[in-house]
């Protein structure tokens, strides 16, 4: 919208580069919004989504990352329907029909006063680590990578398509675009290492971002290292969970912090319950800041990518003064 010189408003969560701040709210006739299922706030605790009534929306997929605000899945699914039905009349849904439940979630809620679109991994390839994509017959490079990137940009694309930008026009600003803060953001690199850090802490968001960086360079070694941060993520019951995230990692590490379980009040969570639930083998728990940072030193990422993953900061760890020195070592 910006390189097109569109008048708009935004209200996001992720910093992007370019923009000094995550609103903006004027007198524009558009308005661009994120919004999940998560409370609003600590006081509000409806799902942000319920307040907002699009023209234009957009479903990528549902996740029950949250077990402490929605204790069944049924319950968690119910808030989707209702974001659904606050679609203005004669306005489109867009949806990731490749969410299996999302699409039987959409099938069994139709409306007949509004249209819906849905949309799939658009066609790609991939060359020398670079993803060039095509869509309605024009093709174009992209900096961004992975299937989770893919499918977020195609619904950006259907959502443009309902404002008249040709997709000649959307491919051309889309290969500037880099992608928002710590989402598979690229630390430091090197002929032979890439070194990412990436936000993902639930697990569909784990194995997105683990996929997204293995199919880009399957010839590489992948370390994975997670930090378990978030209230369901340290929950012992919520382990099963991860079952398969870490599939195509090739060294994977799970670390969570004694200190967070204590300030979240918190149990013990057992590194066999972690083991268990991840279901990897050769997995890696740690539990201290300096085991982990004891761990890195002596690994070879000779020919690797390291995809650091977390809500938080690893306890404090600096990983932009780690990912330089790996790759002057």
């Amino acid at each position: 919208m910006r390189q097109l010189n569109k008048n708009f408003d935004y209200l996001v969560g992720a910093k992007l580069e370019g923009f000094s701040q995550s609103v903006k709210i004027t007198d524009a006739p558009l308005i661009i919004c994120e919004g999940d299922e998560y409370p609003a706030s600590a006081v509000e605790r409806h799902p942000k989504f319920h307040f907002l009534y699009p023209h234009i929306a957009i479903l990528t997929g549902i996740a029950w990352d949250h077990i402490n605000v929605f204790p069944t899945f049924d319950f968690y699914l119910e808030q989707f329907v209702i974001f659904i039905n606050k679609i203005e009349t004669g306005g489109v849904l867009i949806y990731n029909e490749d969410d299996q439940v999302l699409k039987q979630l959409v099938e069994n809620n139709l409306r007949t006063d509004i249209r819906y679109q849905p949309y799939s991994v658009p066609e790609h390839q991939i060359v020398n680590g670079i993803t060039y994509v095509k869509i309605d017959g024009v093709e174009g490079q992209l900096n961004v990578f992975g299937n989770h990137n893919l499918l977020n940009l195609f619904a950006a694309y259907f959502a443009c398509k309902e404002l008249g930008i040709s997709a000649a026009d959307f491919v051309h600003v889309m290969h500037n675009f880099k992608g928002a803060a710590k989402r598979l953001e690229l630390l430091a690199s090197n002929n032979n290492i890439n070194i990412y850090r990436d936000f993902a802490h639930a697990p569909s968001k784990v194995k997105a971002s683990v996929e997204a960086v293995k199919q880009q360079f399957p010839d590489r070694t992948l370390f994975g290292i997670l930090e378990l941060h978030t209230f369901s993520s340290l929950n012992e019951a919520f382990m099963p969970q991860f079952n398969g995230a870490f599939d195509q990692v090739d060294v994977g590490v799970v670390f969570y912090s004694n200190h967070a379980l204590a300030l979240k009040r918190m149990p013990e969570l057992p590194a066999e319950k972690v083991m268990d639930g991840f279901n990897k083998p050769g997995l890696i728990v740690l539990n201290q800041k300096s085991d982990l940072q004891n761990w890195l030193s002596k690994q070879n990422f000779n020919n690797s990518n390291i995809l650091f993953m977390s809500s938080g900061n690893f306890d404090g760890i600096d990983i932009h003064s780690f990912a330089q020195q790996i790759i002057q070592s």
